[in-house]
């Protein structure tokens, strides 16, 4: 029987990260009820092109064909993609030491979907991946189409372009064209937290397994920059990005607070566009008063928005601090850090919690 476990990292502009970070997984075979034959069908064919338009890396970076600017980019990828291995300890195969043009910007597109009224997102559950908050697709049509299907049923539908993925090492990950647009040490910080969720993952735990990789990424990133001489920096935006996440984790708790009161619908309606607004006025606020008036977020905060726009936020750092605490409590030594975090791994989801906000005290 054919498998697949694929997860899929979506990005948007100024936003990437926020998708990037996202594991969707669909298991492809295995087929249950809460799937169809047609929607396996579109993820099979998306990763069997994949598979086709892999090469080795060293392959591209020796052909005379290649473009210059192709080339230094897949060169400065192979020495963090060695750093990986050789210092953070992580999986050492092929991953990520293959390369794969798609010939377009996305990878492929992801459907988030909540009630009107909640922020809890609208799963699919899958045999030994689990259960995750949304779905890809690998025609941006195809993803469309879901959305608008979810929205006749009354839910706030989301759909975000997803640029690079991983598969836990069921397959040997490419760098694709898609990725090359970050920057060689955003590249850099796509391979750690790629190689990361190859290293350890937990069944219906989203939260912990990108607070993990979400860690490991920033760790490295910084372990990087000192292996190559460079000064340390804030990791993807610092302060300002730190802020944005603020107002939207607060937004996201007031919505909670509003849902959760005894009101009509048309009350809950007004309460929520209200949230929206106040979100947006605060944002701006904090943009010139703060930041210089540069809008590094205006794309997203300017756009229509629902709950199922909110629910990437807070799922891929949750438990950084913690993981944090962890690896200083083991002395900085990666192999023992990864021994504790799957103990922690390995406990029952309420146990492993009360461990986690333990080490954030």
């Amino acid at each position: 029987m054919i498998r697949f476990l694929l997860l899929l990292r979506s990005s948007s502009g100024a936003l990437d990260r926020f998708f990037r970070h996202l594991v969707p997984l669909s298991l492809l075979g295995l087929l249950n009820g809460c799937s169809s034959l047609g929607y396996y069908g579109q993820l099979a064919d998306g990763q069997l092109q994949l598979l086709r338009a892999r090469q080795p890396v060293e392959r591209v970076i020796a052909d005379p064909a290649t473009d210059a600017r192709l080339r230094g980019h897949l060169e400065q990828s192979q020495r963090a993609r060695a750093f990986a291995s050789e210092r953070l300890k992580l999986p050492d195969n092929r991953s990520y030491r293959v390369y794969a043009d798609i010939g377009r910007p996305f990878v492929v597109w992801n459907v988030f979907a909540t009630p009107e009224f909640s922020l809890e997102p609208d799963t699919h559950c899958f045999p030994i991946a689990g259960c995750v908050a949304y779905r890809g697709y690998y025609s941006q049509g195809g993803a469309r189409g879901a959305a608008a299907l979810r929205k006749l049923e009354g839910l706030d539908v989301y759909v975000g372009g997803v640029e690079a993925y991983s598969t836990l090492g069921w397959f040997d990950d490419p760098i694709l064209n898609s990725m090359l647009g970050w920057g060689d040490e955003r590249l850099a910080t796509v391979i750690f937290h790629e190689l990361a969720h190859q290293r350890v993952y937990v069944k219906d735990d989203t939260a912990f397994n990108e607070s993990f990789a979400t860690f490991v990424e920033q760790e490295g990133t910084r372990q990087w920059r000192a292996f190559r001489g460079l000064p340390a920096q804030a990791v993807d935006g610092g302060k300002p990005r730190e802020q944005f996440v603020a107002l939207v984790l607060a937004t996201r708790e007031r919505l909670k607070a509003l849902y959760a009161r005894p009101l009509s619908a048309q009350a809950m309606r007004a309460g929520k566009q209200a949230e929206f607004e106040r979100l947006r006025r605060e944002y701006r606020h904090l943009r010139d008063s703060e930041w210089g008036g540069v809008g590094r977020f205006d794309a997203w905060i300017n756009a229509p928005m629902n709950n199922a726009k909110l629910l990437p936020f807070g799922l891929y750092d949750q438990w950084v601090p913690a993981f944090a605490a962890l690896f200083a409590e083991v002395g900085g030594d990666w192999q023992r850090f990864y021994r504790r975090v799957e103990a922690l791994g390995k406990l029952p989801m309420e146990q492993r919690q009360q461990s986690l906000k333990k080490l954030q005290i």
